[in-house]
C-alpha cells in the first residue's frame, strides 16, 4: 500500500492529537471549575502562542506552535508543572486547597481520556453493534506450530497461558501476542480433565500494509466465530468500558514485559512513529482513524498515571503521600523530583524518537553516509 504524503501524516497526526489533549485537559479543567479553582491558561500545545482569546473568567484559551501536549495553569502556579510559588497563602490558589481537591484535579485527566476512549467504542457498538466475543475452545490447530508441537486439539478449552486466566479467544490472542519465544504454560480442560502443556511459542515476524515488521508471539490456533449482536446505548457503553479495561491490561501486561525483558525495547514509538500511525490509518478511513484515537487515548492516560515527576501521576503520587503524613512533601525533595522526572522524561522521548528513525531506516542510510 502507498504510503501517505508528510503532509497528510502531519494533519492526520495534529487532528487525532489535539482532541485528545483537548480532552485531557479539559478533565483537569472541569474537576478544578467544580471546586471553584481559578484556571489562568488553558493551552494545546507548547511553545509561543499561535492565537488565542480571554474568557470572561480571565483564562486564557491558546493554542501553542508545538503541538505534543499541552496544560492547564491555575491560579497559585509557578509553572505548567503547578508546582506552587514561594510564599502563596491564598486559600483560593490551586495548591492551597485540600489535597483531595488537589487529587481529584489531577486524576481527572487521565479519567477523562478513558471516559473518551469508552465513548468511542460505546458509539461503535451501538452504530453496527459487535461480534460476540468466541470463547476461548480451540476452534484449529495449524500444523508445525507450537500448539501441534504440544499435542492441543480442536475442543480443547484453554483456561490460562502464563498464569492469565484467559476468559475468551481475544485474552488468548492478546497474551501470546505479546510473548515471542518466551516458554510459557498453558492450562487446559480436555473431556472434564485439566492438564497443563509447557509450550514455547513462535516468535513470528509480521510486516504490516506499509511495509514495517513487527515481531509477535504466535501459538497457532484459530477460533472458532461468534455471532453479531446488536447493542443499545446501556450495553454499549458497558461494552466500551469493559473494552477499554482490558485494553489497559494490555497496556499494562506490555509494560511489564518490557520491564523484565521479555519484550524488546524496540516496540516502544514515539511522536513519529505516532505521527506515522496517525496518518496510515487516516489513509484506511474515518473508522480506523477514529479507532486509533481511542487506543491513542487510552494509552495518554495510562502514561500519565505512571509515578514519575512532572506526569500526572508523579503529583498523584505526593499528593498521597502528603495525605498518610499529612504535611506535604519537602521543597527541596519536590525539587530534586521534578528534575529527575524531566531528565527520564527527556532521555525516554530520546529514546523513543532514535527507535522511530530506525524503523523508518533514517538510522541505517546515515550510517552507510559516514562509512
Amino acid at each position: 500500500m502507498e504510503q501517505p504524503s508528510l503532509l497528510f501524516i502531519l494533519v492526520a497526526f495534529i487532528a487525532v492529537l489535539g482532541p485528545l489533549v483537548f480532552f485531557h485537559e479539559l478533565g483537569h479543567y472541569g474537576m478544578a471549575r467544580l471546586f471553584g479553582i481559578k484556571a489562568e491558561t488553558f493551552s494545546i500545545g507548547f511553545g509561543r502562542e499561535i492565537f488565542g482569546w480571554n474568557d470572561k473568567r480571565g483564562t486564557r484559551w491558546k493554542v501553542g506552535w508545538m503541538p505534543l501536549g499541552g496544560y492547564v495553569k491555575f491560579a497559585g502556579d509557578a509553572d505548567v508543572a503547578s508546582r506552587p510559588e514561594k510564599g502563596d497563602l491564598d486559600p483560593d490558589h490551586f495548591q492551597n486547597r485540600p489535597v483531595g481537591q488537589r487529587f481529584l484535579v489531577v486524576l481527572a485527566g487521565p479519567m477523562a481520556n478513558f471516559l473518551l476512549a469508552i465513548l468511542i467504542f460505546a458509539g461503535f457498538f451501538l452504530a453496527i453493534g459487535t461480534l460476540k466475543a468466541p470463547d476461548a475452545v480451540i476452534g484449529g490447530v495449524e500444523p508445525d506450530t507450537p500448539a501441534a508441537m504440544a499435542g492441543l486439539k480442536v475442543g480443547d478449552r484453554i483456561l490460562s497461558i502464563d498464569g492469565r486466566d484467559t476468559e475468551d479467544f481475544d485474552a488468548i490472542t492478546r497474551t501470546v501476542i505479546l510473548r515471542p519465544g518466551a516458554k510459557v504454560p498453558i492450562k487446559i480442560e480436555r473431556d472434564g480433565v485439566v492438564s497443563v502443556k509447557q509450550v514455547t511459542l513462535a516468535a513470528h515476524v509480521e510486516q504490516d500494509a506499509y511495509g514495517q515488521e513487527h515481531e509477535i508471539g504466535r501459538l497457532g490456533i484459530t477460533q472458532r466465530f461468534g455471532e453479531r449482536e446488536t447493542m443499545g446505548p446501556i450495553e454499549a457503553f458497558a461494552a466500551g468500558t469493559k473494552r477499554v479495561w482490558v485494553l489497559l491490561g494490555w497496556m499494562i501486561d506490555g509494560l511489564g514485559q518490557i520491564i523484565f525483558g521479555t519484550l524488546s525495547v524496540d516496540q516502544l514509538g514515539g511522536p513519529i512513529k505516532m505521527a506515522q500511525v496517525s496518518g496510515q490509518q487516516a489513509a484506511l478511513g474515518w473508522e480506523a482513524a477514529i479507532g486509533l484515537a481511542a487506543l491513542l487515548s487510552i494509552n495518554l492516560g495510562f502514561i500519565n498515571l505512571l509515578p514519575i515527576p512532572m506526569l500526572d501521576g508523579g503529583h498523584l503520587m505526593f499528593y498521597a503521600i502528603e495525605a498518610i503524613r499529612r504535611r506535604p512533601v519537602g521543597d527541596a525533595a519536590q525539587e530534586w523530583a521534578f528534575r529527575g522526572g524531566l531528565a527520564l522524561l527527556a532521555a525516554f522521548f530520546l529514546f523513543v524518537t532514535l527507535n522511530d528513525l530506525q524503523s523508518i531506516g533514517l538510522v541505517e542510510r546515515i550510517g552507510r553516509l559516514i562509512g
